[in-house]
């Protein structure tokens, strides 16, 4: 059986064409089947998954459709950033391994359970989510379903190559500077980063404000589906916004597209690019424009490198909630790439981090003055098709010494400046790789950019799992 979409899986479901069991089992032989080769779920449930599924089907035999959620029967990985109860959090790290199951949910995660879907398992990220690749020495190396050789992006690595493989319809996702999009960019899926506040978050970032939870999907009606279920405010978080105005399903029929100005820049200015990906996604970009009877403003967008902000800004809240004796005394533990991080950053003082906030709300001026002309900013998501599987990030890119973020620096801009921005794709490369197109929109309009990514997809859909991995 093909892994259906979230929105055919939970319709089946319901009518009875599919149980919620069949559906769970299913998933849990592709995980069987794919997962040696892949390493993208870590730990997996299976008894409680089929516990759970056991009680929609006794719902649904019963006929009480009506206590039913969106979601009910669907199963899920949740990523090993996110809280699922009776599941254990390592955040890839041997700090948190072999910690006790959680007992309460994140906030998003339970929300998707109130709505009926199950998570079966939980998927492999960086240490702390902090690479653009998913590899530590605690979880091990993660694989993209395209290539065994190359990453399927980070920090949620793990969820991106569950999903491209066909061993669960959806994901679980976070990105603090593209780590939904970039593995959505070199997996073939789609991957919206909502904008700041829309998910409500408990214990995440909140000083930063550049990170947020979602999903990885393979359709845009999916995503569109799951945003409805997990959006909404929370008083537990003090940072989230008001319920969103309207459903985002309907919004993909609904929102109008008449008008669109739409702008398109390789490179914002400053960023090095792979030439295939650049050809690709500009191909990408005139069909984007055509499918919604738009043309590609002339609209030059020149930015400087924003990198020394982005990192900067990544760090602020590394320190929240961690032990001091954790990162003063047993910095040893951590991957080394990320150790020197720490000791780094707890030298800082205020007045340097005043300075990195000015930085940003420089930015965030000049990114509403290219609004004031456009509706829409395509661009690459990743500067590289996806790399070595074992990291590191490229330092070359066509030649060019270039420091480790380039290949994923034109991801961070909408984290820094608080805009949704979602990936579709673009294509594949020579070597047959997903390359992936970046909309960025304006402040909280997600139904905007789902409307214009559900058009494109009807357009030019794509294929939506890997094809060696399905079978």
């Amino acid at each position: 059986m093909e892994m259906p979409s979230v929105v055919d899986a939970a319709r089946m479901v319901r009518s009875g064409e599919l149980s919620a069991t069949e559906l769970v089992r299913e998933s849990l032989e592709a995980i069987e089947r794919n997962n040696p080769a892949l390493n993208a779920f870590v730990f997996v449930d299976a008894k409680g998954a089929l516990a759970e599924a056991a009680v929609v089907d006794s719902t649904v035999r019963d006929h009480r459709l009506d206590d039913l959620g969106p979601l009910a029967g669907v199963p899920f990985g949740v990523k090993d950033l996110d809280d699922c109860s009776g599941m254990p959090t390592s955040r890839g790290s041997r700090w948190f391994a072999n910690g006790p199951a959680k007992t309460v949910d994140a906030i998003h995660v339970g929300r998707l359970r109130n709505a009926g879907a199950i998570p079966i398992g939980k998927t492999a990220t960086p240490e702390f989510g902090a690479w653009a690749y998913t590899a530590s020495p605690l979880l091990g190396v993660t694989r993209n379903p395209w290539d065994l050789e190359r990453t399927p992006g980070g920090s949620s690595g793990g969820s991106s190559a569950a999903v491209s493989s066909a061993m669960v319809p959806f994901a679980t996702a976070s990105d603090g500077g593209g780590s939904i999009r970039t593995p959505a960019s070199f997996t073939g899926l789609v991957g919206l980063k909502n904008s700041y506040g829309r998910i409500p978050t408990l214990g995440d970032t909140h000083l930063a404000q550049n990170s947020v939870v979602g999903s990885l999907t393979t359709t845009i009606a999916d995503t569109a589906l799951l945003l409805d279920v997990m959006a909404g405010p929370d008083d537990r978080d003090r940072t989230c916004l008001p319920a969103p105005a309207t459903s985002y399903v309907d919004a993909l029929e609904n929102t109008d597209l008449s008008t669109l100005r739409i702008a398109w820049s390789s490179d914002l200015g400053f960023a090095v690019l792979d030439p295939d990906v650049a050809r690709l996604c500009e191909r990408a970009a005139v069909a984007f424009a055509n499918a919604l009877g738009a043309t590609l403003a002339d609209r030059p967008i020149v930015l400087k490198d924003y990198v020394r902000t982005y990192a900067a800004i990544e760090g602020v809240d590394k320190f929240v909630g961690v032990e001091r004796d954790l990162w003063e005394n047993r910095r040893d533990e951590l991957d080394p790439r990320s150790a020197s991080g720490w000791a780094y950053l707890s030298a800082k003082t205020l007045p340097w981090l005043a300075s990195i906030e000015f930085d940003r709300r420089t930015l965030v001026n000049e990114v509403a003055a290219i609004f004031d002309d456009v509706d829409l900013i395509l661009t690459p998501m990743s500067s590289t098709p996806p790399f070595a599987a074992e990291g590191p990030m490229p330092s070359d890119i066509n030649g060019v010494d270039v420091h480790a973020g380039m290949s994923v620096v034109l991801g961070m801009l909408a984290n820094l400046v608080n805009l949704p921005a979602l990936r579709v794709p673009a294509g594949l490369t020579a070597s047959n790789v997903p390359v992936g197109l970046q909309i960025i929109g304006p402040r909280f309009r997600e139904d905007l950019l789902l409307a214009s990514a559900y058009r494109f997809e009807a357009e030019r859909p794509w294929p939506r799992h890997c094809p060696t991995r399905t079978t």
